[in-house]
């Protein structure tokens, strides 16, 4: 039987999703005409709004959609920093780290080669956890030129959950806008927006089971970041365009969906991630699991198996119908080392001997026990083909 364990990469469409993309499909009119048809397209986009808004804990004015959590990233990196060096020419800097996602790390990388950014980039524990230590110093010594801080809230490939109240408090004390990426954070964990102290947060539909191609970019109702795109001022001028309501009802149903359903599923899932990460390190104890010292989410295990290469292990499961990754499938078809871990201080050669491995809300007791058995099977093949 196929296997899927990749739900970091994208999570099966939820039922409450289908229907609710399915029920706006059917309903004709652009949201922003001023006739019957557009007016009803334009109330099912705004209980979305209204959705998506008491599922994170933020106003409903703060959400703009968008069509994923790529573009939310670069809509906060971008307008953020070009705001804030209108203002003052003389806040140029970026703090991040070099476990991020790519969506936030290449954008930071756009603006240094192209405008006069300067990026600093924050030590990583070899936990995978934030040095907020580090972080207090970097705002202490350099506060004044700090244009944004942008930190993801849980790692994408580790599991890792930041502190990122803390960090809100670390750049509060220099007013210095914080922006999150909390993809991989959505569903999985409390998201209290109110409380945090952020200036902006990127969200993705996909890893909670609603379609492909819907996001939203939370933001603060104090920072006006610069637009990326420019037309008709839909989204508070933010992101102008015609608005997507059949994916935006169906993200917000998901999303719903996820938030009441995340105690009991990750409870569940926390007992399923356990028993694969010790039953395979039972049987191979040389296997390092990534994050274990951290505070994580419950349905992710990162493991290291030295002497297989990532592209190996990952064939050889394929070929037995199991689905997993080594990493973001962003990355796909580069399979190098992890940067994930090469930020938290492994070596190149253990780097690219990784497997992530996510589960969700439809995985069960018998696909789990079934790649453990799988796993088990071709650790040794993966070393052997891996030598050669």
């Amino acid at each position: 039987m196929a296997i899927f364990l990749d739900h970091a990469a994208t999570s099966p469409l939820r039922e409450v999703a289908r229907d609710a993309l399915l029920q706006g499909l059917a309903q004709v009119g652009n949201p922003s005409s001023v006739h019957s048809h557009g007016q009803h397209t334009r109330e099912i986009l705004e209980q979305a709004r209204d959705q998506i808004a008491k599922a994170i804990s933020c106003d409903r004015s703060e959400v703009i959609f968008t069509s994923g959590g790529t573009e939310a990233n670069n809509a906060a990196i971008k307008g953020l920093f070009w705001a804030r060096t209108e203002l003052d020419p003389t806040r140029r800097v970026i703090v991040s780290a070099a476990t991020e996602h790519h969506a936030v790390i290449d954008p930071i990388q756009w603006l240094v080669d192209n405008a006069g950014a300067e990026q600093i980039q924050l030590p990583v524990l070899a936990s995978g956890e934030f040095d907020l230590e580090a972080l207090a110093d970097i705002v202490r010594e350099r506060g004044e030129e700090i244009a944004l801080i942008s930190l993801m809230w849980v790692n994408n490939e580790t599991g890792v959950i930041a502190q990122m109240q803390r960090i809100g408090e670390i750049a509060s004390s220099r007013g210095i806008p914080v922006h999150t990426d909390a993809v991989a954070a959505l569903g999985h964990i409390p998201l209290d927006f109110a409380r945090s102290g952020l200036t902006a947060m990127s969200l993705s539909g996909h890893k909670v089971g609603a379609p492909i191609g819907v996001g939203a970019l939370i933001v603060s109702r104090s920072a006006k970041p610069t637009s990326l795109l420019h037309g008709g001022g839909q989204e508070r001028g933010l992101r102008s365009g015609t608005m997507n309501y059949p994916l935006a009802a169906s993200f917000a149903a998901a999303a719903r969906e996820s938030q009441q359903d995340m105690a009991g599923r990750q409870e569940r899932l926390g007992k399923l991630r356990d028993r694969i990460e010790l039953a395979i390190t039972k049987s191979f104890p040389e296997v390092l699991l990534t994050a274990a010292s951290a505070h994580r989410v419950e349905h992710n295990a990162h493991l290291i198996f030295p002497g297989a290469n990532s592209d190996n292990l990952l064939f050889l499961l394929d070929q037995r119908g199991i689905s997993v990754s080594a990493g973001s499938a962003c990355q796909a078809g580069v399979l190098g080392p992890s940067h994930v871990l090469l930020g938290m201080g492994y070596s190149e050669k253990l780097a690219s001997c990784c497997l992530r491995i996510t589960l969700g809300h439809n995985t069960t007791e018998a696909e789990v026990d079934k790649a453990i058995e799988v796993i088990r099977e071709i650790y040794p093949l993966a070393i052997a083909a891996s030598a050669k």
